[in-house]
């Protein structure tokens, strides 16, 4: 196996972005990094996702894949209430914050990315780093929402720590979402 190659597959990551490559290969030209990205993704080493975003394989994280479409963004919203319980409903799409708003399909993969102003988007508080991704926590997801969506339904708001609702929504600087938060705490 290629020592490029070999160096990719001791990376815990299964999304690479070009400055991924650049930093595992300690390539800085960019001429030479891109036809040495095109030739592994010829050779069939690397999978070519998008543009300027690569894997190992077809077994790759999608949401280390929504986190490296855009930067800053964490995985978010619905995604993470369903998975928390406090949302019933499926969703085959992965729901992500960023700096805009747009949907993107990938490998027929659904990524819809919700833009939040950037007070916001760049606040670290009940954002959790997964390894190679960032994902917001029950209490920041459920935040996300109201800001976007005032009135939004939820199915099971037992998950939710309302404390730490409290203390996150100061972030947000919106004495409407304040009101919003007390009326779904009631």
């Amino acid at each position: 196996m290629d020592n490029a190659i070999a160096k990719l597959f001791k990376s815990p990551k299964t999304v690479f972005t070009n400055k991924d490559l650049s930093l595992i290969w300690q390539e800085n030209n960019p001429v030479h990094l891109k036809s040495k990205i095109s030739y592994y993704v010829k050779q069939g080493d690397l999978e070519k996702l998008t543009r300027r975003i690569y894997s190992k394989d077809k077994k790759y994280d999608l949401r280390e894949l929504a986190a490296s479409i855009y930067s800053p963004s964490y995985v978010s919203f619905e995604t993470t209430l369903r998975e928390a319980g406090v949302i019933f409903q499926h969703y085959d799409t992965i729901f992500v914050a960023g700096q805009w708003s747009r949907t993107i399909e990938i490998d027929n993969h659904t990524f819809t990315f919700r833009k939040l102003k950037d007070s916001v988007l760049y606040n670290p508080s009940g954002v959790l780093s997964q390894g190679n991704y960032s994902i917001a926590t029950v209490e920041r997801a459920f935040l996300d929402i109201i800001y976007l969506f005032p009135g939004y339904y939820f199915d099971n708001l037992r998950p939710i720590d309302w404390k730490k609702c409290f203390e996150l929504v100061k972030i947000y600087g919106n004495k409407q979402m304040i009101k919003r938060l007390k009326e779904y705490a009631e």
